[in-house]
């Protein structure tokens, strides 16, 4: 696209899409960040969840009829996935060293989208924005479609709670302790194992969430996920392998990167975000707020 053809109005919405795109990008690291930051667990299945969270929104919005019920009942029920998944597939794999736990999820990943392929055919399935949320807004620079700043609040209204969840709970208290000594939670007569079980689901249910969330802006297909799953990781090593904040962080700026990359020069969007990533890490290893060494 020429100089002369970006006006500050196209800019400006670029940016807001971009800002939209990123919300999803972040709650997909959020989840990914949140079980590697408790459990030092590098989750390969995370994109399979959000394509399992994407079908069963699809699924339970056309058994239902409302976007909202599913929503809700969607992310429940791949947490639910997530808490099999981590009690008698994961638990007994801890303490055996980083790679197994990611070869294991690397596996359930493909046997997930296996599963999404007999229950849905291999070319997926139709989705749409809902009703109530279809249109555009008019934001005194241009009109925005009203799906994605519900996309960024939906973000917001997540991030918030998951942060009121682990800084000012008693039960986020006992989370935020076991990631740092499980040694010591365990003497004091919690069961760290349950704990790690209740973060393990809580991130896959976000994983779900996003997909939800996401089904209306993109095809829903078995491997959706794919994709997905290395923008995911390209957010968290940006961010910071199991930082929070970083995740959202990097969330917003890998979108934002990839809007304006879409403006000026499509080709190079997809490019654009790993060359991100390259930059940081020659900057920064650790990542915006990780920590250095705990990959080790």
């Amino acid at each position: 696209m020429a100089m002369a053809e970006l006006t500050p109005s196209l800019l400006a919405l670029q940016l807001l899409t971009g800002v939209a795109l990123g919300a999803v990008y972040a709650l997909l690291a959020l989840g990914l960040s949140l079980i590697f930051g408790m459990l030092t667990v590098v989750n390969f299945a995370h994109g399979a969840f959000f394509m399992v969270g994407a079908f069963l929104g699809v699924y339970f919005l056309g058994i239902t009829g409302s976007f909202w019920f599913s929503l809700l009942l969607a992310p429940l029920v791949v947490g639910a996935i997530g808490l099999v998944a981590e009690r008698f597939l994961v638990r007994p794999l801890y303490g055996r060293g980083i790679d197994y736990p990611l070869l294991l999820t690397f596996g359930l990943s493909y046997v997930m989208i296996e599963a999404m392929r007999v229950a849905f055919g291999i070319e997926g399935v139709p989705s749409g924005t809902p009703p109530e949320l279809r249109g555009a807004v008019d934001l005194g620079f241009g009109f925005f479609p009203k799906y994605r700043l519900f996309l960024i609040a939906a973000t917001a209204a997540v991030v918030l709670a998951l942060w009121l969840f682990i800084e000012k709970t008693r039960y986020g208290l006992i989370i935020r302790a076991g990631s740092r000594d499980a040694e010591i939670v365990r003497v004091l007569g919690i069961d760290v194992s349950r704990v790690w079980w209740l973060v393990f689901g809580i991130g896959c249910a976000i994983a779900g969430l996003s997909g939800v969330l996401a089904a209306p802006t993109r095809a829903v297909n078995p491997e959706m996920g794919v994709a997905v799953l290395a923008e995911s990781f390209v957010v968290t090593v940006v961010g910071g392998m199991g930082s929070l904040p970083g995740a959202v962080v990097a969330g917003l700026l890998v979108g934002i990167v990839f809007s304006m990359t879409s403006l000026i020069a499509p080709d190079l969007a997809e490019l654009s975000i790993f060359v991100l990533m390259a930059v940081v890490l020659l900057l920064r290893p650790q990542g915006f707020f990780g920590k250095a060494g705990l990959m080790s």
